[in-house]
């Protein structure tokens, strides 16, 4: 019996993984210094990329966008909210649903923490050479664009129905 597996193909999520990790390697040092779970951040900069919608963000929205799931997004919001990076309120067109927005604490990190990653940006452009990151890019655009069977995934649990 062969100890080998029939594998042909390198890992690929393992190798996402890897590339994930090495990105946020140098991402990560600049988040602790402001006191950021990489979670956090990630709402934090969905919240600043919409901070212009006056209303707020619908938490499920966030979940999604941050690639966090609901159950896990609830205590990183309780955390934020502690620390006064967010507020919560009801949703004003449905008073099941939450809506949630960035402070003007939690917007002064995202600008302050946006010149860091920014640079570091310039400087993996600087290291892979621009053609190199954008052909990234557009790789990685063209994977997610990928058509895929109907699966679980964050922000939508095994038992929700496909949304039309």
């Amino acid at each position: 019996m062969s100890a080998k597996t029939p594998f042909v193909h390198r890992n690929l999520p393992r190798l996402l993984l890897q590339a994930r990790e090495a990105v946020m390697a140098h991402t990560r040092p600049s988040l602790r210094e402001h006191g950021l779970s990489d979670q956090q951040w990630r709402v934090l900069r969905v919240l600043g990329e919409h901070a212009d919608e006056a209303g707020g963000i619908e938490t499920g929205r966030v979940a999604r966008e941050a690639y966090l799931l609901g159950p896990s997004l609830t205590g990183v919001l309780t955390r934020m909210a502690r620390d006064g990076l967010i507020e919560r309120s009801g949703c004003p067109q449905d008073a099941r649903r939450t809506v949630v927005r960035a402070t003007a604490a939690g917007l002064a990190k995202v600008q302050a923490l946006s010149e860091t990653i920014e640079a570091h940006y310039v400087w993996m452009e600087q290291q892979l050479g621009k053609p190199h990151l954008s052909a990234l890019y557009e790789l990685l655009d063209q994977v997610i664009a990928l058509d895929a069977p109907e699966a679980v995934g964050p922000g939508k649990p095994a038992d929700e129905p496909p949304q039309e």
